[in-house]
């Protein structure tokens, strides 16, 4: 059975996180390079920042009015009786200040006010630029990928490719929206909080930064053990759901091989092993529950016995410890949140180079807006191979193709033939320029293939598969994408040619009718008409047709093959070819085999030599009378 389709990694295993890479200089400078893409919006960017560090301030002010507030409502209580180590903001004369309750709570929200427009818009300032620079990013790792070349697709998968511009451009954009914004904040919050509690009191101070550290360090070193612990319970969950993907993808195969109970086991086993892990990672989580819960209000009554004492010795007042307290939890939630954007930073960093990658690799010169195509590079439909020699990209020591010699008239019909692996879909790749020659040339009209733009060859020749993809969209989409901006009478027309009007008459929407996820909702003979109508829409010079009828039944088969025989007229085909019947009346059928031509010539000629073709034919012909 075919395994369900995910992202995965190098190694096999489905990505249900980001990537992480280890924080060097180059990971650094890759990421650095991406921030480009911040450039259009870099006023905006730098007002975000501005915006950030005032929304730091202002939030920081709240702790000092607060502890103002206190020392107003506490009787006989002294401004002026806090310890420390003179500093600016004492030089400003804050600590003698005794501010009314009243006035303390109108400064209060004074200060929630201008809080809250700062927040306001630096998430909006900073929503937008990550928005618009990601939404440029897509467009360029898109537009990369469309160039890339046939070579790059049969090594990579498609749940990867989509991952890159899926989930990794979206951890950059929350890099840039909300990590980078929280770090900053959290840096603007340390100096500040630090700064804060220094002033209230040095000794105070020194007391809570000998034990928040430890606090942090050993919090870290949990949250590391239960993040890894969550993963794996998240791989293995991936894990059922592949279980349970393959198998209803395969249940024909399950039931007709009665494999119900070994599938049920399967996914048992699968389940409970996410059990154990999750009861494993619980009991983690418990113990870092109750650490933390010990730790941070032992600390917290610490520190309190500490102040209190102070209190009591005139060294601090009420408001003053308030202050401390609420500071030293905006030091330590700060401490705790950098363990966090760390690890964001790392699968940030490891987003990037997936997306650096793709943006530094060699795609295809194709033209990625729309042209016309240039009277110097009009065909006219004559194709000549000269001795060409090819090998896939992936498999240099396999020849498929060898000294590879035909040649094609304007307006002939070249059929290719041959045993499964001879090489003759490579021989459409090559047309396509999907891939080159390893060796030798192919020419059109008497001029080399390298000469010709890319772009300018590919929209003169149109290609209809054996399986034919249909993009999810209507009757209509599907056949115009031969030839865009096409008028309703355009594509009707195109439709009649390839006897696909009638069916598509017949449903309630005509040509408006959704065709579903890769055309699932119409039959295979309705799918290859469609296909015939877009080339015959597309109107190529050089056609090429790769086993068009091979699947179908008989009846379809009639139809697609009249519709073939009017998209043919007066254009060069290369038809490969399975069934032997179809070809009969081409110019000329080139038998391909062991990558070289075995023997060319018309139907009667080919029969006549008692070589390759006969042996073919008269194969399928027995065939066909025992089926018969």
């Amino acid at each position: 059975m075919a395994r369900g389709r995910g992202n995965f990694n190098s190694n096999g295993k489905q990505k249900d996180e980001g990537e992480k890479v280890k924080i060097s200089k180059e990971s650094l400078k890759q990421a650095l390079v991406l921030f480009t893409y911040l450039k259009p919006y870099r006023t905006k960017f730098i007002l975000s920042m501005v915006f950030i560090a005032l929304s730091a301030f202002t939030t920081s002010l709240f702790p000092f009015f607060l502890g103002k507030m206190i020392d107003a409502a506490s009787p006989g209580g002294s401004a002026g009786m806090m310890g420390g180590a003179p500093s600016m903001i004492e030089g400003l004369g804050l600590k003698e200040v005794k501010w009314t309750l009243n006035f303390t709570l109108i400064l209060i929200f004074v200060q929630l006010s201008f809080q809250t427009i700062f927040s306001f818009m630096r998430v909006y300032l900073l929503t937008e630029v990550g928005e618009k620079s990601l939404a440029d990013m897509r467009k360029d790792v898109y537009s990369k990928l469309l160039s890339m070349p046939m070579s790059y697709f049969t090594e990579k998968r498609v749940g990867e490719l989509s991952n890159r511009i899926s989930s990794d451009l979206s951890q950059i954009q929350d890099a840039i929206s909300f990590t980078l914004a929280e770090f900053l904040r959290g840096i603007f919050t340390l100096v500040i909080g630090l700064g804060f509690i220094f002033w209230i009191s040095t000794k105070l101070a020194l007391v809570m930064l000998a034990v928040v550290p430890v606090i942090a360090v050993l919090a870290v070193v949990f949250g590391m053990r239960i993040r890894k612990m969550a993963r794996k319970a998240q791989d293995q969950l991936a894990e059922s759901g592949t279980i349970v993907q393959e198998t209803f993808q395969g249940i024909s195969i399950v039931k007709a091989f009665t494999s119900e109970v070994y599938e049920i086991s399967r996914y048992v086993k699968s389940v409970y092993a996410v059990v154990d892990t999750a009861i494993a990672n619980a009991r983690y989580r418990g113990a870092f529950i109750s650490f933390m819960i010990f730790s941070v209000f032992g600390a917290i009554a610490f520190v309190m016995w500490y102040g209190a004492n102070m209190i009591q010795t005139g060294e601090l007042t009420m408001g003053s410890l308030t202050m401390f307290v609420i500071f030293s939890m905006f030091v330590g939630g700060t401490f705790a949140g950098f363990a966090d954007m760390f690890s964001q930073l790392q699968k940030t960093l490891g987003a990037t180079q997936s997306v650096r990658e793709i943006l530094r690799t060699e795609g295809e010169p194709v033209e990625l807006t729309p042209i016309a195509i240039e009277s110097q590079y009009v065909l006219k439909g004559n194709v000549t191979f000269k001795q060409v020699a090819f090998s896939y990209p992936s498999r240099n020591d396999v020849s498929v193709l060898k000294d590879i010699t035909l040649t094609a008239n304007n307006g002939e019909q070249i059929a290719l033939v041959g045993p499964s692996g001879a090489g003759k879909s490579t021989i459409a790749g090559l047309l396509l320029k999907f891939y080159e020659p390893t060796s030798g040339s192919i020419w059109f009209d008497d001029k080399n293939s390298t000469t010709f733009p890319l772009t300018q060859l590919r929209k003169q020749m149109a290609f209809v598969p054996q399986d034919v993809i249909l993009f999810g969209g209507t009757i209509s989409e599907n056949i115009a994408y031969g030839k865009l901006g096409a008028t309703a009478e355009e594509i009707a027309d195109a439709a009649r040619k390839a006897n696909a009007h009638d069916f598509i008459s017949k449903f309630p929407e005509g040509y408006e009718t959704i065709v579903g996820e890769r055309g699932i909702k119409l039959s295979g003979g309705q799918r290859q008409r469609i296909a015939i109508a877009r080339a015959i829409l597309k109107d190529p010079a050089i056609l090429i047709l790769d086993e068009a009828t091979s699947s179908l039944d008989s009846e379809s088969e009639q139809l697609v093959q009249e519709a073939l025989d009017n998209l043919m007229k007066n254009r060069t085909s290369f038809v490969i070819a399975h069934r032997l019947s179809t070809i009969r009346n081409a110019h000329k059928i080139v038998v391909i085999d062991k990558g070289t031509v075995a023997e060319q010539g018309s139907h009667e000629q080919l029969m006549a030599n008692n070589g390759l073709y006969r042996k073919l034919n008269d194969m399928q012909f027995e065939f066909g009378s025992v089926v018969k």
